[in-house]
């Protein structure tokens, strides 16, 4: 199987019109590792050095890890997991070609479909939901940079291990890396429908009213003076605002100026009105002091 294999992967990555690769090598759970290497292994690689390193590969493979590929960074492919071969074939009548197809267990497949120019993120990972939606893929393994299979090697996981003993090989069926003819119309499609979302989502955050506003200011002592229930009472007014106002944050000096604000000459002299303030001041603090409510 080594000139398969060889050749599988180096048609497969063509196809894939990738610069560098992301490989990962992860071990089933269950499956036997006798140097406790981490369930997965990351490579970073470009193609020379993905072609020079197939033995390395394979010898993870034997030692019972599945190899997977996936392009760095943003790119122009979408995959689509989990399709019947039924699926392949309605994807090129209605004009979307794979660029390059993998069989990853008997008669089930993956899809790589080339967009014909890198795509954003965001847009990736639309373009990846909308055709596995569209064609019945997996859609919770469609986003802009899920890991596909790699061709020449054999499947690990245990519920495809055959009667033999043996894991079925991964195996490239179609590898034309061309860009299929639908990708202008669906992409413009993904970009307006995205762009759609965005604004909608945008209109909802502006016209969001919080049930309860996160600050309100706080009432002058003029609504308490025009409140019947002290019954224009001044002193009971002074103390019931003083009380409110401190448990609002606003300051001492503030509180005793908006007390100051009525005629407190019926107090007597200055000095007596200075002090008529200051016991109202105590008092309020003392009251909010002991008293558990207010200090809310």
């Amino acid at each position: 199987m080594t000139v398969q294999t060889n050749d599988a992967i180096r048609r497969q990555i063509e196809a894939m019109q990738t610069a560098v690769f992301e490989l990962g090598l992860y071990k089933p759970a269950g499956a036997a590792d006798r140097h406790n290497a981490p369930e997965m292994i990351p490579r970073s690689w470009d193609t020379d050095t993905l072609l020079k390193s197939i033995a390395w590969l394979r010898l993870q493979n034997l030692r019972g890890r599945n190899i997977y590929i996936r392009p760095k960074g943003e790119h122009s492919l979408s995959l689509v997991d989990d399709l019947s071969r039924s699926a392949i074939e309605r994807m090129k009548v209605e004009g979307f070609h794979p660029a390059a197809v993998i069989e990853t267990s008997p008669r089930n497949f993956q899809a790589w479909l080339n967009h014909g120019h890198i795509l954003p993120k965001e847009i990736g990972t639309a373009a990846a939901r909308s055709l596995a939606g569209q064609f019945g893929g997996d859609t919770k393994a469609a986003d802009w940079r899920h890991y596909g299979r790699l061709a020449g090697f054999t499947n690990q996981k245990p519920k495809h291990k055959q009667s033999n003993g043996l894991f079925p090989f991964v195996k490239l069926i179609e590898a034309t890396g061309a860009v299929y003819p639908m990708a202008e119309n669906f992409i413009s499609n993904i970009r307006e429908q995205c762009e759609k979302d965005e604004r909608l989502r945008r209109d909802r955050a502006a016209s969001f009213v919080p049930s309860r506003p996160f600050y309100t200011p706080p009432k002058s002592i003029e609504a308490f003076r025009l409140n019947p229930d002290y019954g224009g009472d001044g002193t009971r007014v002074d103390l019931a605002y003083a009380l409110y106002a401190f448990s609002r944050g606003v300051n001492e000096s503030d509180v005793k100026a908006a007390i100051a604000s009525r005629d407190l000459s019926h107090k007597g002299s200055e000095r007596r009105q200075h002090e008529y303030i200051e016991r109202t001041i105590r008092k309020a603090l003392a009251l909010r002091h002991h008293s558990p409510t207010l200090q809310r």
